[in-house]
């Protein structure tokens, strides 16, 4: 894999506290990462004025939303997250099909009277930070964290979503069953020499692109890094060099 195939796949979830960091953070690293991810912390933080720095980049950028509300209101903001500029943006797939529907409907008619690509719109499956015990205890759900996960993804295909966000440890199975179209975005992804902070369900940049994730969610290991862009280079050698293993 080349180095502009790395980087269609990486996505950098920038979570700082400032927004000097994340202009920083775009300004160092636009060469390294495909999409910046503005999550809740940022967006309401400093909302637009991010937003329009990463365009101003020539950037992708994902706005990490996960909406979730009745589908008139979910198709109403995903009209106008289209009209923001955003390349992806995501849904809880727990709000149901009519509401991944309506998101579908709001965004692509938006994108069609624009004249825009139609943005990616990703279906979060169950967040990386729920584990099987939270799952069982927690919400009640008698059912095991994959399988629900996987149950969740094929609810998001029937409702026209690209693809879902999920842990790394479904994507085989999504792959298998849902088609290599149907795109996965993998959070939780930590290199191995980072730490694995509070997520529960995590992998290696490594393992999730040989299992067929065609994006990874970088953040921590690399934003709180004391040179960002050393970091991703070691990203970038340890994703080469696992390829070269795969091939062995």
């Amino acid at each position: 894999m080349n180095e502009e195939k790395i980087k269609e796949k990486i996505v950098l979830a920038l979570d700082v506290e400032k927004i000097e960091e994340a202009k920083k953070l775009v300004d160092e690293l636009s060469d390294f990462v495909g999409t910046f991810k503005v999550g809740l912390q940022l967006y309401c933080g400093y909302g637009l004025e991010i937003v329009n720095y990463i365009l101003k980049k020539n950037s992708n950028f994902f706005l990490d939303v996960k909406l979730h509300d009745i589908p008139n209101t979910v198709q109403k903001a995903s009209e106008n997250i289209v009209l923001r500029g955003a390349n992806f943006f995501n849904v809880h797939t727990t709000g149901g099909i009519d509401m991944m529907k309506a998101a579908r409907y709001g965004a692509d008619t938006m994108a069609d009277k624009l004249g825009k690509c139609r943005p990616v719109i990703l279906g979060v499956t169950m967040l990386t930070s729920i584990s099987q015990e939270v799952l069982n205890s927690e919400f009640e759900i008698d059912k095991n964290v994959s399988n629900y996960a996987i149950k969740l993804a094929h609810l998001a295909k029937k409702a026209g979503l690209d693809g879902v966000v999920a842990s790394a440890l479904e994507v085989k199975r999504i792959k298998n069953e849902l088609g290599d179209d149907f795109k996965v975005l993998c959070p939780g992804i930590r290199p191995k020499w980072s730490l694995t902070d509070d997520q529960k369900r995590v992998s290696t940049p490594n393992s999730a692109i040989k299992d067929g994730a065609d994006y990874i969610v970088l953040g921590r290991a690399v934003t709180k890094d004391k040179n960002p862009k050393e970091a991703m280079k070691k990203i970038y050698n340890e994703i080469k060099e696992g390829e070269i293993c795969y091939q062995h």
